[in-house]
């Protein structure tokens, strides 16, 4: 039934209010037919100081099943404005999604890792 559907994957954070903006950039960025979302509070920190190994280590059993089972290519990481999991100003942010691509990329080279910063209008923005 889905054998010839495309999936991208997506780190993000719990919040709802970030769901809609990112799984609607991310089908229309690379069209796709579906978002495989692994969800966590404040997961740029959480993948970027990669202290807490039980969150990290879970968040990598998700993304290795889309990667794995829904042949997902891409993988975003995403950060916003007002997060709840993560109190820090939008520089801070900005610096542990870098950080958080670098691990998620170690996991497998041949992903496009990418990272995005959802601001106070919930629009999407691709981090450099």
């Amino acid at each position: 039934m889905f054998r010839n559907k495309t999936f991208v994957t997506v780190i993000n954070c719990m919040d709802g209010r970030v769901q809609y903006p990112v799984n609607q950039y991310m089908q229309q960025k690379y069209n796709a037919d579906f978002v495989d979302m692994i969800t966590e509070p404040g997961p740029n920190k959480i993948l970027a100081e990669a202290v807490d190994t039980t969150l990290v280590n879970s968040i990598k059993r998700r993304y290795d099943v889309s990667i794995e089972k829904h042949y997902s290519k891409v993988v975003a990481i995403v950060a916003h404005y007002d997060c709840g999991g993560n109190s820090a100003e939008k520089a801070v942010q900005i610096l542990q999604v870098q950080e958080a691509m670098k691990l998620v990329k170690s996991w497998n080279t041949e992903i496009e890792v990418l990272g995005l910063w959802v601001d106070e209008t919930w629009s999407v923005n691709e981090i450099n």
